[in-house]
């Protein structure tokens, strides 16, 4: 089929029926920052407050996501591109239905993170840096990664044999070795409030 034979459907509904259902504003949070910085752990964190505020939210996992929807992608710079444009689709579905996304990926490269926001919307985009210094994400190496990629093992590994280009003008900047988790949260559920997302 042609792509000059597709058309996009629209709903019967349009996303400020979705708000209004849902009590809240369909929106993307998007955590950012190197392996082990602890985006997955405040991701997580936030979905449970968001919950127990009765909101509704989905977390977007790196690691999960490469299970399914991005298992045949490498972590080439070209197949990264791929995965976060990937990502920025689904997150527009989500947020165009009232849903607020807890996402938690590397992104690394600055220029995917805007092409991000320019997919799901600038007012529905807050990018969230979680900053942790490298020589703490390498000291917590959950996962064994940073001294596989030290020594050669892993390639086009971030922070290591690939770049992390720092957000220039991220909404949120969380340090979890300087901040406790609650507090973290409690910064951006203020946030979200402030900014009419939760209601």
């Amino acid at each position: 089929m042609s792509e000059n034979n597709l058309k996009w459907e629209e709903d019967y509904l349009d996303k400020n029926d979705f708000n209004t259902l849902l009590g809240q504003k369909g929106c993307v949070l998007w955590f950012t920052g190197l392996s082990g910085s602890g985006k997955s752990t405040l991701a997580k964190a936030m979905q449970k407050a968001l919950f127990e505020l009765k909101k509704y939210a989905v977390v977007l996992d790196g690691d999960n996501i490469r299970h399914g929807l991005n298992k045949n992608l490498s972590f080439s710079e070209t197949d990264r591109n791929e995965n976060i444009r990937r990502v920025s689709e689904v997150c527009k579905l989500f947020t165009d239905h009232g849903a607020i996304i807890v996402t938690a990926f590397i992104s690394p490269f600055r220029q995917d993170r805007i092409n991000a926001k320019d997919v799901i919307g600038e007012d529905n985009f807050i990018e969230v840096h979680v900053s942790t210094p490298l020589e703490v994400c390498i000291k917590r190496d959950v996962k064994g990664l940073y001294e596989k990629a030290i020594k050669g093992e892993i390639k086009n590994f971030t922070g290591i044999s690939q770049p992390y280009e720092e957000p220039k003008s991220a909404k949120i900047t969380i340090n979890t070795d300087e901040e406790e988790l609650e507090f973290s949260i409690k910064r951006v559920i203020e946030f979200l409030k402030k900014d009419g997302y939760l209601g």
